[in-house]
């Protein structure tokens, strides 16, 4: 797949470190990577955004944003706020189409959900996946409260048509909770897909060699990497 959407089930579910985790995962078997920002919002011009830190973590990516907003909202809302022009759909997967053609593969990490509107004329994540054809890697949280957002979210895409290849846990507990065990069973189940890793909590506070040589460990074969869903779930069984 040349082009990955990444969107996740809401904001702060580890979206960001788990960009971090495929690109990682993805250098180390040779592949150009590029990470494109559909919009970041919330960061000032002379701060490192989303996918600064993904280049951070993941080492040698190229990294693109399509706009930056200063407020932390959702596009629409900050672009609106800001006086600016918002983000469409078409550009954002313009942008992806030309970096498609420079590298193996191409990360397009949304804001928030899938549904978060870039524009007035309520433009989405969803629109961009479509317009490229691409399939959407869904990041979740781990805990209570996550297999209602996960089922809604992969519902919308199998209603637009749209692959979901599985979805990866984007803080994996150190001491995860019964709810946090139970729902490695009821994820996939709720989704329709499985699981495709589980990224540990506070892996984007691991140094950067050592976070690249352990992300092929937290995801599947499917995203470059050597992570069992079996294996894990026996593991944490309650």
């Amino acid at each position: 797949m040349p082009v990955l959407v990444i969107t996740g089930t809401g904001t702060e579910v580890g979206k960001t470190v788990v960009t971090a985790a495929v690109a990682a995962a993805a250098v180390t078997t040779g592949r150009s990577v590029a990470v494109l920002k559909a919009a970041q919002t919330g960061v000032r011009p002379d701060e490192p955004g989303d996918a600064q830190e993904v280049a951070r973590l993941a080492g040698e990516v190229t990294t693109a944003e399509v706009a930056r907003f200063p407020e932390p909202l959702a596009p629409w809302t900050a672009a609106r706020r800001a006086g600016r022009a918002p983000v469409r759909p078409a550009e954002v997967a313009e942008a992806a189409d030309k970096l498609a053609t420079e590298h193996d593969l191409v990360l397009v990490e949304g804001a928030g959900g899938l549904l978060v509107r870039f524009d007035a004329a309520g433009g989405t994540l969803a629109d961009v996946a479509a317009l490229l054809g691409a399939p959407v890697l869904l990041v979740a949280s781990a805990g209570l409260g996550t297999l209602n957002t996960t089922e809604l979210t992969a519902r919308e895409l199998r209603t637009r048509g749209l692959e979901l290849p599985g979805v990866v846990i984007g803080s994996w507990p150190g001491a995860p909770d019964l709810a946090s065990r139970c729902n490695l069973a009821d994820l996939p189940d709720v989704a329709g897909a499985p699981l495709l890793g589980a990224v540990p909590a506070g892996a984007a506070s691991l140094p950067p060699g050592e976070f690249r040589s352990s992300a092929p460990r937290w995801l599947a074969p499917r995203l470059q990497g050597t992570w069992d869903a079996d294996a894990f779930r026996a593991r944490q069984a309650p």
